[in-house]
């Protein structure tokens, strides 16, 4: 028998002995708690965001106020014996002896309400024996001291449900919008399901935990004879019936402030049990600064919503960091943190289930590849779709198709990663290995739980914005990982330093390969998938991402100093395609996600210098890159230009051309749109082909406002108006970009300036 049995039968033995005299180890002490006083954060500037007062959060009641099917709720799911133990529940205990004894260790405790209350209430967090044994002495003496009923009181004023909630009565109001007294026999037992691990079956963030776990109380108190089968029954089949948020005091990046709250209630250095931490949070006259740039979170929000729709339509969820110190500098994780949908608290861009990156996650295959000596230079087939013999499914093979059927013939690895080919990928991964590949994907950021399976090479493990913005920091900041930070200082008032953040940069990848990562991911924007987000005058990195049947879209991107993460999709469901009804576009990462991290980044950096990226180094694939330049600047520029015209410059300075014809809606047809360097003498062009979703813009210049929208919406745009004079007739539109007979993607935003009425 291990140590940890054996000590939990010693437990037992020594339960037996309280009864017969009064042992003391510690205090329980329940004297009330000191005055709060309100806790500040601040943005990085130093400007206020808010103040936290415990008071919104918690209020108390007493056990008269609270209907018996509450009670019974949470007696039947926590502690069926409540009223007949004595603070400890010798059947539980041995019962998890048993169940631990091949483990070694505590991994079921048994514990009472009393003995959660204690834990809660009285200690810290700790799960070893030692603790449990105070635990259990200290629940024998509170019921000595106190009534069953006292101590059923203070456990339901404690606890923590979730969203914020602490305590029967905040959680009532926080969830039903109706205080605990007038809760119903299926909202009481939503309620007690949600002690027992509230973050996984909170009904916001996991409606479905939620209500299934609801379900398994009702069920428990039908077998203990606490509720009868008809009203059960009746519950059961009832909805979750989830109020509408309440309106709260707003304040700028609620998100954000969710995520500095967290920093400290998770945190055993801010108090040795829950309730010690909240109190200091929302009591303890904090002076807590952020790393929030308030600019830049106005900006971040803005471009969100310009190109968002409005509900019904998919959420965006948005996360920027600044890659050497990894300060998150902007953070939008919903629509609306104070609005009345009751999604608006989770956050998008931090929290929920995850969701998959597509082929946004390529790029940390690619340098777990160069880490295992790859050359960039490495060519595979590039066929649109391909079939894969997997070593431990050999009845089931792996078959994957690239984007829409592209591809053909062979690709090197930074072609593939330009042109996203997911048939090379899939190749490349079963080379570099998916352990190794995920295994490096977490050094460099990806803090989410990764899957080795081959199809990760095309996102299909669930990660979260903050993860990918992350791992893409670590490229920017040449292979060295910096975590995400969001405070940088914690005081008392009085200016005692609770926190001072200390930088702790580890080296992930070598920065050869993260320079190299970069390069590719600069073509991947300047002539690949990612071209909506190029930015004038400023080299960028980034690359797309969108999962099957358009569920996900994804743009993560990077200049030296600043990376973003762009996710859309349905928050609500994930197997809603970004796709017509649901949309009125096809949502891939190169359209509304570039589009929104265009928005943001240009103006998000208006003012700081250009700072252009390393030079990859020469050796990385034994191709120097210094000769490729130079061949590249030897032949003439023919983007812009009609095919035929595009030839004749290349073939008169002595060039060889290859023709590639590939959809777009930001070119005629018949024009390049973009050039390779120079291989082999020759020159790739990739000419325009009419695109599916390829409209042109009409002219409503002169029109009305409202006879103007009109007709852009009917023609399958989005449409945005700007009041503003221009010398027009009131209520005129005098300006519309994109102007007259630009071929753009169907469901485009068209700015119109209207002048003022």
């Amino acid at each position: 028998m291990g140590l940890a049995p054996r000590r939990l039968l010693a437990l037992v033995a020594l339960l037996g002995l309280t009864g017969a005299c009064a042992y003391t180890p510690v205090s329980a002490s329940l004297a009330p708690p000191p005055l709060a006083e309100s806790t500040r954060i601040y943005a990085a500037d130093g400007t206020l965001i808010t103040q936290l007062i415990a008071e919104e959060n918690r209020e108390n009641v007493t056990l008269d106020e609270l209907p018996q099917h509450l009670l019974d709720a949470v007696i039947a799911i926590e502690d069926a014996r409540f009223w007949k133990h004595k603070g400890v529940d010798v059947k539980a205990i041995l019962r998890a002896a048993v169940t631990n004894a091949s483990e070694g260790e505590v991994v079921e405790g048994g514990s009472t309400i009393t003995q959660q209350y204690v834990k809660t209430a009285l200690l810290n967090d700790e799960r070893d024996i030692d603790r449990k044994i105070e635990e259990a002495l200290l629940a024998v003496q509170l019921e000595r001291r106190y009534t069953k009923e006292r101590i059923l009181e203070l456990y339901l004023n404690t606890i923590y449900f979730g969203a914020g909630a602490y305590g029967v009565q905040a959680a009532s109001q926080t969830y039903f919008g109706v205080p605990a007294a007038d809760i119903t026999l299926a909202q009481a037992a939503t309620l007690a399901g949600l002690i027992r691990a509230p973050e996984a079956t909170e009904p916001f963030a996991n409606p479905e935990a939620a209500l299934a776990r609801r379900n398994l109380v009702l069920k428990r108190m039908e077998e203990l004879g606490l509720v009868e089968h008809g009203p059960a029954a009746w519950a059961s089949a009832s909805p979750l019936g989830i109020a509408e948020a309440r309106p709260h005091q707003r304040y700028v990046a609620g998100h954000f402030v969710e995520q500095v709250k967290r920093f400290v209630l998770d945190d055993p250095r801010f108090g040795a049990t829950a309730a010690d931490r909240r109190a200091l949070l929302f009591g303890g006259g904090l002076r807590i600064t952020t790393t929030l740039d308030l600019r830049q979170q106005v900006l971040a929000e803005a471009a969100v919503g310009a190109v968002r729709p409005a509900p019904p339509g998919p959420d965006a969820a948005l996360i920027a960091l600044e890659p050497a110190t990894g300060y998150v500098r902007a953070l939008v994780g919903g629509r609306d943190f104070f609005g009345n949908d009751p999604r608006a608290k989770l956050d998008l861009a931090t929290g929920g289930v995850g969701r998959h990156a597509g082929s946004s996650f390529k790029p940390l295959v690619l340098a777990a590849a160069l880490e295992e000596g790859i050359s960039l230079k490495r060519t595979y087939p590039a066929p649109s779709r391909t079939v894969i013999e997997l070593p431990d499914r050999p009845d089931d093979p792996w078959e994957v198709s690239n984007y829409e059927g592209g591809g053909g013939g062979t690709a090197d690895l930074r072609e593939a990663t330009v042109r996203s080919y997911n048939t090379v990928y899939a190749r490349l991964i079963m080379d570099v290995g998916p352990e190794k590949a995920v295994e490096l994907a977490a050094r460099m950021g990806i803090d989410s739980p990764l899957q080795p399976y081959p199809s990760a090479v095309l996102g299909t493990n669930d990660v979260h914005p903050i993860d990918m913005a992350s791992a893409y920091a670590t490229l920017a900041n040449r292979g060295l990982h910096v975590d995400p930070v969001f405070v940088t200082k914690i005081t008392r008032r009085d200016g005692t330093v609770l926190h001072q953040h200390q930088p702790d940069p580890q080296r992930a990848v070598r920065a050869e390969v993260a320079d190299a990562v970069t390069a590719v991911l600069q073509q991947a924007v300047e002539r690949g998938t990612g071209t909506r987000a190029r930015l004038p005058g400023r080299p960028v990195a980034g690359k797309t991402g969108t999962s099957q049947q358009w569920r996900d879209a994804w743009f993560v991107g990077f200049t030296p100093q600043l990376v973003t993460a762009v996710w859309m999709g349905f928050a609500e469901a994930a197997k809603i395609s970004m796709a017509p009804p649901a949309t009125p576009i096809r949502v891939t990462g190169g359209s509304w996600p570039a589009e929104i991290w265009r928005r943001f980044m240009e103006p998000a950096l208006e003012g700081q210098p250009v700072v252009p990226f390393p030079d990859p180094p020469p050796d990385i694939d034994d191709d120097p890159v210094a000769e490729l330049q130079e061949a590249a600047r030897r032949a003439p520029s023919v983007r812009g230009l009609p095919f035929e015209a595009a030839l004749a410059r290349l073939e008169q300075a002595g060039f060889g051309v290859r023709r590639v014809d590939e959809p777009n809606a930001e070119f005629p047809p018949g024009i390049v749109f973009a050039q390779s360097p120079v291989r082999d003498g020759s020159v790739t062009l990739r000419v325009a082909a009419p695109s599916p979703d390829a409209v042109q813009v009409p002219s409503v210049i002169g029109q009305d406002e409202a006879t103007a929208a009109t007709a852009l919406i009917d023609a399958g745009f989005v449409v945005r108006v700007i009041d503003e004079a221009g010398g027009a007739a009131p209520g005129q539109v005098w300006r519309q970009d994109p102007g007259e007979g630009t071929t753009v993607t169907r469901g485009r935003m068209i700015l119109l300036w209207v002048e003022p009425r």
